[in-house]
C-alpha cells in the first residue's frame, strides 16, 4: 500500500474552514426556515400544513443521502461527490428562494435536502483524511463544532433575515457561502490515493433505503399532526416502512456489492455503542431545541430573535470547549469519562429546565443553557471518534455516514416522540385542574370572583362580566396545562439520558489502535 501524506500549512487550513463551512450549511439550513413559516405562507397564499412541506421535503432527503454517501463517494470519487454536492445545494438555494408557488419551493427544497445531506459525512470523511492519526481528536473537536453551531444559527440568522429583509434571503445568503466553498474544494481537496471503485451497484438496495427511510421520516414528521394511526395513509407508510427496511437489511446483509455496508457495525463494537449513544444525542439535541423555543415563544413572549441570542452562547461554549477536549482524548483521557460527564450534564441540564416557571427569564436560562454547552462538547467528541475508531479504508466512509443518519433519525424520533407527549400531558394536565374548579373549592370560588370584581369596572352587564371570567380562566388553565406538559417533556429527555448512562460500560477503547484513513471516502 502506498504511503499516505497529510496536507500541512494554509493548504490544511482551508481544507478544514472549507469541509466545516459546507457542513454547517446543511445543518443552517435545518432549522433557518423554521422561524419563516409564517412568511412563507402569507407570501406564497398557503396553509401552515402546506408550509410545514418545506421543513419535512428537506428532512427526508437528507436522511435517504446521508448512509449513501460512502457509496457515492466511492462511485463518483469523494471530491466530485462534495463538490457536486455544494453545487446541487447552492442552485437549489438559488430555486428556493426564486420560487412562486409553495409546491416549486417544497420540490426545490427537497433537490436541496439531497445535496445538503452528503455534506455531513463527506465533509467528516475529508476532514479525517486531511488530519494525521495522532491529530484526530483535534480533527473531532473541530468538526464538533459545526455540529453544534449550525442548527442554533439558523433560527437566529433565520429571524434576523426574515425581520430585516424577506424569507427568500434564508435561501439567498448560502450561494455566496456556496459557491465559495466549491471554489475552495475544487481548488485544494484531492481524491485519495488508493481509490476505490464500485463494480456493481446495488439498486435494490438503494431502492429499499430510498423507499423505507423516507417513509419513516414522513411519518415521524406528519404522524402526530394527524393522530398517528387513526390517519389511514399513515397507518399505511408505517407498513411500508416496516416490510422495506426489513427487506433492505436482509438485502445488504447478503448481497455481495451493499449500497451500505451494514456488516460494519459487526466489525466494529464500538460503532454499534456510539450508534445507540449518537441517536440518544440526536433525541436529547432536537427534542430539547425543538420544546424550549415553543415554551419561551408561545408563554413567555420571546420574539424568534430573542430566543436565538440566549441560544448561543452555549452553542459557542461547545464550540469553544470542543478542540481541547478533542486533543485531550487524543492524548489518551478516557471517553467513558467524557461521555460520562457530557450525559450527567445533559441530564442535569433538561432537568432544571423542567424546574422553570412562567416568570423565568433569559438571565436564569443563560446560566442553564451553559450546561447544555458543556453537555453538548463533552458528548459529541468521544461519540464521533468512537464511529471511526479501529476501521480503516472505507470502512470509514460507511461508518460516518452510519452516524449522521442515526443522529438525524434520533432527531426525528425525539421531536415527534417528543411533540405526541406534550399533546397527551396536556390534555391530562387540563382534566387534573379542572378538576379543582369547583363551586366546593375555596380557592377556585375566590379567582373567579376576584376576576369578575376587576373586570366589573368596565363591563356593565354581569353576564358579561361573568362571560369574560370564564373566558379569562380557560386562558389560564389552557397556559398552566401547557407549562406543566413542557415541564413534563424537559423531564422525560432527561431520564432518557440517566436510563442510558450503563451502556457507557459496554464500550472498549484500546489507546494504541489507530483508524486508518489512508483510502476513506
Amino acid at each position: 500500500m502506498p504511503t499516505y501524506t497529510y496536507e500541512t500549512g494554509i493548504k490544511k487550513v482551508i481544507i478544514t474552514v472549507t469541509v466545516i463551512v459546507a457542513a454547517m450549511l446543511e445543518l443552517i439550513d435545518t432549522t433557518i426556515v423554521n422561524v419563516a413559516i409564517n412568511h412563507i405562507s402569507g407570501n406564497l397564499g398557503a396553509s401552515i400544513e402546506d408550509v410545514s412541506w418545506v421543513v419535512t421535503s428537506y428532512a427526508i432527503a437528507n436522511v435517504i443521502i446521508i448512509p449513501l454517501s460512502g457509496f457515492l463517494g466511492t462511485l463518483l470519487g469523494r471530491r466530485n461527490y462534495f463538490i457536486g454536492s455544494i453545487l446541487l445545494f447552492t442552485a437549489a438555494s438559488l430555486l428556493c428562494g426564486m420560487a412562486t408557488n409553495i409546491w416549486m419551493l417544497v420540490l426545490f427544497r427537497f433537490i436541496q435536502g439531497i445535496g445538503g445531506g452528503a455534506l455531513l459525512p463527506t465533509s467528516q470523511a475529508i476532514l479525517y483524511e486531511t488530519f494525521k492519526p495522532e491529530e484526530r481528536g483535534a480533527a473531532t473537536g473541530i468538526f464538533s463544532m459545526g455540529l453544534v453551531l449550525g442548527p442554533t444559527i439558523g433560527p437566529l440568522l433565520g429571524g434576523w433575515l426574515v425581520d430585516y429583509y424577506s424569507w427568500e434571503w434564508c435561501f439567498y445568503v448560502n450561494i455566496p457561502v456556496g459557491l465559495l466553498a466549491a471554489w475552495a474544494a475544487l481548488t485544494y481537496v484531492k481524491e485519495p490515493k488508493v481509490r476505490h471503485t464500485v463494480e456493481k451497484i446495488d439498486w435494490a438496495g438503494i431502492g429499499l433505503l430510498a423507499v423505507g427511510i423516507g417513509s419513516l421520516q414522513f411519518i415521524l414528521e406528519r404522524g402526530e399532526s394527524k393522530d398517528w394511526f387513526d390517519t389511514p395513509y399513515i397507518t399505511w407508510f408505517t407498513i411500508i416502512a416496516v416490510v422495506t427496511l426489513a427487506l433492505f437489511v436482509w438485502h445488504e446483509l447478503h448481497t455481495d456489492h451493499p449500497a451500505v455496508d451494514l456488516s460494519v457495525l459487526g466489525r466494529s463494537k464500538n460503532l454499534a455503542i456510539g450508534s445507540v449513544l449518537t441517536f440518544i444525542v440526536g433525541y436529547g439535541l432536537y427534542g430539547s431545541l425543538f420544546v424550549f423555543p415553543v415554551f419561551v415563544q408561545r408563554l413567555l413572549g420571546f420574539t424568534a430573535l430573542l430566543t436565538g441570542l440566549v441560544l448561543f452562547p452555549s452553542a459557542l461554549l461547545t464550540g469553544v470547549i470542543s478542540l481541547p477536549l478533542g486533543i485531550s482524548l487524543q492524548k489518551g483521557v478516557s471517553p467513558k469519562l467524557l461521555l460520562g460527564i457530557g450525559m450527567a450534564a445533559f441530564f442535569l441540564f433538561c432537568w432544571k429546565l423542567g424546574d422553570q416557571t412562567m416568570q423565568s427569564g433569559a438571565s436564569t436560562f443563560f446560566w442553564i443553557l451553559l450546561l447544555r454547552g458543556i453537555a453538548l462538547g463533552f458528548i459529541f467528541i468521544p461519540v464521533t471518534m468512537l464511529a471511526v475508531t479501529g476501521l480503516s479504508g472505507k470502512d470509514i466512509g460507511q461508518a460516518t455516514g452510519l452516524n449522521n443518519m442515526v443522529r438525524q433519525l434520533g432527531g426525528s424520533f425525539g421531536i415527534a416522540i417528543t411533540n405526541t407527549y406534550i399533546a397527551k400531558r396536556v390534555a391530562e394536565h387540563r382534566v387534573e385542574i379542572l378538576s379543582h374548579i369547583t363551586p366546593f373549592n375555596p380557592a377556585a370560588v375566590s379567582r373567579i370572583d376576584g376576576m369578575q370584581q376587576a373586570l366589573g369596572s368596565t363591563v356593565n352587564s354581569p353576564a358579561e362580566t361573568h362571560q369574560m371570567a370564564m373566558k379569562a380562566l380557560e386562558y389560564t388553565v389552557t397556559t398552566q396545562s401547557y407549562h406543566l406538559a413542557y415541564m413534563d417533556a424537559f423531564k422525560l429527555i432527561a431520564l432518557l439520558f440517566l436510563c442510558c448512562l450503563p451502556l457507557l460500560l459496554f464500550i472498549r477503547v484500546d489507546k494504541n489502535e489507530k483508524s486508518d484513513l489512508s483510502s476513506v471516502h
